[in-house]
């Protein structure tokens, strides 16, 4: 059988076209992805889509929608579209639908992923644990948390969480200081305003300001780019802060959701970092959980490499609510 698996943000909108085989096999062509920008409606880039691909889909839809997916009405935070699920087939002209948050797709991809598309970066050897809960998390834009349960039998569940909005919680001076930049802007401080894409910008704002330094304001790219390439040591050392960060907020995921069969790590951005985790201090952070550090010692933390997880685990996401 074939679909369209979507995967839709504040400024992306990527579409290909799923199979699954006779054997179970879930394979997509080559994605095409639209600025959401230049379509003023989902509906519009669809038959853009549609065009490109000579003027015929298959008549069924996966969508990963960034942003909650509940009612009669789903409206994206940073773009102008809005998707009435009543209206889905009529207006696309498809007999099936799907629609799932974008991180309970990626937790879907997690599902489906083969051994070689997981990089290890702590813990245990080998690959995930084939049963038992595990943990999916990654940051971006925001964090997106989710968690996979696998059956003995095979199957699998797959729920999002908002995860990403628990209480941030300091463990040095450092992180004492970065919670103070933030509690001047936010009454709460959530994990979320700490680990994630645009949080660097505070995290680098935080240590210029430990050291007396006056630094020329940047966006989070830039200070992500000078941070990766070395030509600024201030931005290399916020994404070594940003990086013990997100192994202690992994750790409590994990320890919140008992995602003790494995902790999947996700993202653009999580990507972005797979050479600067297994050199940070992630690991360490991970685990210092106090009595229970044994504990997290025996979780496998992998990173997952697949290139499209967001389009891969949402056509998996239809295939498990429709079947064949």
């Amino acid at each position: 059988m074939e679909l369209v698996t979507v995967d839709i943000g504040g400024t992306h909108a990527r579409f290909a076209i799923a199979t699954r085989g006779e054997d179970g096999t879930l394979t997509m062509d080559e994605p095409i992805t639209l600025h959401t920008e230049d379509h003023a409606s989902f509906q519009t880039a669809w038959e853009a889509y549609r065009e490109r691909k000579g003027g015929i889909l298959p008549d069924a839809v996966a969508m990963a929608i960034a942003g909650p997916v509940g009612g009669d009405v789903i409206r994206f935070t940073n773009n102008p579209w809005i998707i009435r699920p009543a209206l889905v087939e009529s207006k696309l002209g498809v007999s099936r639908f799907t629609i799932v948050n974008d991180f309970e797709a990626v937790a879907h991809a997690v599902a489906r992923a083969g051994d070689d598309e997981f990089l290890h970066l702590t813990g245990p050897e080998g690959p995930l644990k084939p049963t038992g809960r595990l943990s999916v998390m990654g940051p971006g834009t925001g964090l997106g948390v989710a968690h996979l349960f696998r059956e003995p039998d095979g199957t699998y569940r797959v729920s999002a969480t908002e995860g990403g909005h628990i209480d941030f919680a300091p463990l040095d001076p450092i992180e004492d200081a970065i919670l103070a930049r933030l509690r001047k802007r936010h009454n709460r401080v959530s994990v979320e305003r700490v680990v994630s894409g645009p949080a660097i910008v505070d995290i680098y704002a935080t240590l210029a300001a430990l050291e007396g330094r006056a630094v020329k304001e940047q966006d989070d790219v830039a200070i992500w780019t000078a941070g990766m390439d070395g030509s600024d040591s201030l931005a290399a050392a916020a994404i070594d802060r940003f990086c013990l960060s997100l192994g202690a907020v992994a750790g409590d995921i994990a320890l919140a959701q008992g995602g003790f069969s494995g902790v999947v790590i996700a993202g653009g951005l999580g990507y972005r970092l797979r050479d600067h985790l297994p050199n940070s201090g992630f690991a360490e952070r991970f685990r210092a959980k106090g009595r229970f550090e044994n504990l997290m010692a025996g979780i496998p933390v992998k990173l997952i490499t697949h290139s499209q997880p967001g389009l891969f685990g949402a056509a998996a996401a239809f295939i498990q609510s429709h079947g064949d």
